[in-house]
């Protein structure tokens, strides 16, 4: 990995497995677009008093040439598939691929930009105004 990778954990202990698979993200993210320039990914386990199952949040703030990609995953309470701290990564890290695929085909100029409307008008005869 040649970008600098920042991993922060909020209300939860520091994991050596989270931060590893992390990395791998990251370096998976780098083949896709060779150009990031920084990483700092945030894990944060909710507060104590949640009377539901731990629900994690994982947001990305990747750095590419020209923006800042801000991806944020989790406390979504419809679905406790969050409740497992990789599954959170791994969605988060599915939307910042999508995010950055989205961006680099913005760069190279393949998306499509919609025409914008010509309006055409010849104008016969101007009065002047009454008074």
């Amino acid at each position: 990995m040649r970008i600098p990778l920042e991993v922060t954990f909020r209300h939860m202990e520091p994991s050596a497995a989270a931060e590893a698979r992390i990395a791998e993200k990251v370096a998976k993210l780098e083949q896709l677009y060779s150009q990031l320039t920084r990483c700092h990914v945030v894990v944060e386990a909710p507060h104590e008093h949640h009377r539901q199952g731990k629900l994690f949040h994982v947001s990305i703030d990747l750095t590419v040439p020209g923006a800042e990609l801000l991806i944020t995953r989790g406390h979504n309470h419809q679905s406790h598939a969050h409740e497992d701290v990789y599954v959170a990564i791994r969605d988060a890290f599915d939307a910042a691929k999508r995010r950055l695929e989205d961006y680099a085909r913005l760069q190279r100029g393949d998306v499509k930009r919609h025409a914008q409307p010509q309006v055409a008008a010849q104008v016969g005869e101007v009065e002047p105004e009454a008074d």
